[in-house]
């Protein structure tokens, strides 16, 4: 796709992202202080190849998005950066009108900034609820589990158990994605079963900053503080960032409780009538880019 830029003789081009772009994309979103995990791209790499799209100027990178598919009614709309020096000159808009067009007659969520919401609502988004970045080293120690109840290695466990579980939290089935989120190098992931039953989830990922966790699932708050204290092992000096759903006041009230604090939010929004999932039992979505 190729248009002439206002007022000049440039020419804008909208094309797929290559795993060179998805790269910079990276780069890009630290700058914006969003702190990626290292290695989120392969993952989101194979959740939807053709998902990721890249407007260039004269062949230089200016803005990018991701509008990703997932089975036949949901997409996911993230990554939507245009680079401070090709702002205000249409070029992002162009960009998100592509990344629309392809999740054409689907619902649409996105993970909204604060500054970014009211042309979110022009688009046709409404907000459900906000996601709230705590960050901090858990403290006060693992909380004792119900009888029963222990952690494992998530690997340890069929991927099948994983999937299902999974999606109880989410729209759709995401297997690919999955696989590779909980399996790459540098990650840990962790389950908490009791019987043969899953009933929590978690996994962390290395970053520049406080490492992620995300998702962070669990069917009590003490298996979700137990989770969060294991994952907080595997990151440097304990630090995590955690991105927590404030329609589920449970999992709020356990970040302040172990001394995690806001500081950041996005809005989760939708195109239409939120899709129903386990709120109760999610204490952090899986990424803000992805859902």
């Amino acid at each position: 796709m190729r248009s002439a830029a206002s007022g000049s003789s440039a020419r804008f081009e909208i094309a797929g992202a290559s795993g060179a772009d998805m790269e910079l994309f990276r780069t890009w979103a630290e700058d914006e202080g969003w702190n990626p995990g290292d290695t989120d791209r392969l993952a989101f790499a194979v959740a939807d190849p053709r998902g990721f799209l890249v407007g260039r100027l004269d062949g230089e990178p200016a803005a990018c998005i991701s509008a990703v598919r997932y089975g036949t009614g949901f997409g996911f709309i993230g990554f939507y950066i245009a680079r401070p020096a090709f702002r205000g000159q249409g070029y992002g808009i162009q960009l998100w009108q592509a990344g629309m067009e392809r999740l054409d007659g689907r619902l649409v969520g996105l993970d909204g900034v604060v500054e970014q919401q009211d042309n979110y609502r022009k688009s046709g988004f409404r907000r459900v609820w906000n996601n709230v970045r705590h960050e901090g080293t858990p403290q006060g120690g693992p909380r004792p589990l119900a009888d029963g109840v222990r952690l494992v290695d998530a690997a340890t466990l069929p991927f099948g158990v994983l999937a299902a579980y999974d999606r109880r939290f989410f729209p759709e089935a995401r297997d690919a994605f999955l696989f590779a989120w909980t399996g790459l190098p540098g990650r840990t992931a962790v389950a908490a079963v009791r019987d043969g039953r899953i009933e929590g989830l978690g996994v962390i990922r290395p970053c520049s900053g406080a490492w992620r966790v995300g998702p962070l699932y669990a069917g009590t708050p003490q298996i979700a503080a137990a989770l969060l204290h294991r994952l907080a092992q595997d990151a440097p000096g304990g630090a995590v960032a955690v991105d927590v759903p404030d329609a589920n006041p449970a999992a709020t009230a356990l970040m302040a409780e172990l001394g995690l604090v806001p500081t950041f939010e996005a809005a989760r929004m939708y195109t239409g009538p939120a899709p129903e999932v386990d709120l109760a039992g999610m204490y952090a979505v899986t990424s803000l880019e992805l859902g």
